[in-house]
């Protein structure tokens, strides 16, 4: 399984409607505005690093107003 958060760049005036487009993408567990320099956070569950890929390139970057994205996949750190 593979975890990541997506920052999101929206076009003014559509974040709600990116937000609404980003919810029905299966393996998106949460979609949230924010402040700062991202106007959106998204946290997604793939299967594998190529599902991930598809996932922000076909399916995320496909919708009207996103600008750009920015992809943190979270690592697991072992305990000692």
């Amino acid at each position: 399984m593979v975890k990541s958060y997506v920052l999101l760049t929206i076009e003014i005036g559509k974040v709600e409607s990116v937000i609404e487009a980003l919810e029905q993408i299966p393996g998106v567990i949460r979609a949230d505005a924010v402040t700062g320099p991202y106007d959106a956070i998204v946290y997604i569950e793939a299967n594998d690093l190529g599902e991930l890929t598809r996932k922000i390139l076909h399916d995320i970057h496909n919708i009207d107003g996103v600008i750009d994205t920015t992809t943190a996949i979270v690592v697991e750190m072992e305990e000692e």
